[in-house]
């Protein structure tokens, strides 16, 4: 057997503990089980560091016990460990009570990702005012503003923008005791999560902006969105005032990729 084809075997032994008989002997394969522990402990301390707040919401056991049951659904098969995880909330929603007892901490799972994802994403230039600015009066109509790649929006079932704050504050190691919670209530809702200056942001939208920002990323001409807002407000005189308040508000917040 070539060393290529001993190393393919091993890795399936530990990874997927396949059938590892006349690969190892002696005291080595009495050694597999210990490579497979350390396998699924590291996979799970990566779960545990990209879903933060859901493993302090969960505490160290019932979060071990939840990371080993998605070990067991989703191996890990991306080259990256960092994004291992990527179907956890997915995961969840289809779990029982026994491993999510409450609807709300899906929500949390999905918060923790999009923040991740958010500070992970690609760098690219920001849309300014100037740019802006040098347009003509006929440039707008046609206009199609374009997301910053950090930028993500995530469908949330729950309030849980205040569980997630007070988790994220709270330091397990300094001794305090874990912040007493309110349960979620359920309130359907769109998060968005960015990065700014090298660090994450993130905000609940209302209706309005979630609507736009989402037309925004369909690519729709800055004419049309102006038509989606005066739909939304079943205001024509306010529509326009409204859709410039809202860029003024993504330029600010640095939400929009300049693609020049």
């Amino acid at each position: 057997m070539s060393v290529a084809r001993q190393q393919r075997q091993l890795a399936a032994a530990i990874r997927d503990s396949a059938d590892a008989t006349g690969l190892l002997a002696g005291d080595f394969a009495s050694g597999l089980a210990v490579y497979r522990h350390a396998y699924r402990a590291r996979l799970a301390e990566a779960l545990a560091d990209n879903y933060t707040v859901l493993a302090r919401a969960l505490g160290d056991d019932a979060f071990d016990v939840l990371a080993q049951a998605y070990i067991d659904a989703h191996p890990s098969r991306h080259p990256s460990i960092r994004w291992f995880g990527d179907a956890l909330a997915g995961f969840m929603a289809g779990a029982g009570d026994e491993l999510v007892p409450h609807a709300g901490l899906v929500d949390l799972a999905r918060m923790d990702w999009s923040l991740r994802g958010a500070f992970d994403a690609a760098d690219a230039p920001l849309l300014t005012p100037a740019s802006l600015a040098a347009l003509g009066p006929d440039d707008w109509a046609a206009l199609v503003l374009h997301l910053h790649p950090s930028v993500q929006r995530v469908a949330l079932a729950h309030a849980v923008e205040p569980a997630w704050r007070a988790l994220r504050e709270w330091e397990p190691d300094s001794g305090d005791a874990q912040p007493e919670l309110a349960e979620p209530a359920p309130h359907a809702h769109t998060l968005l999560a960015w990065r700014q200056q090298g660090e994450t942001r993130w905000r609940s939208l209302d209706a309005f902006e979630a609507t736009l920002l989402d037309a925004v990323g369909r690519a729709t001409p800055f004419a049309l969105l102006c038509e989606c807002a005066a739909a939304l407000l079943d205001d024509d005189a306010a529509a326009v005032p409204a859709t410039v308040a809202a860029l003024q508000r993504w330029l600010a917040d640095g939400l929009l990729l300049d693609p020049a």
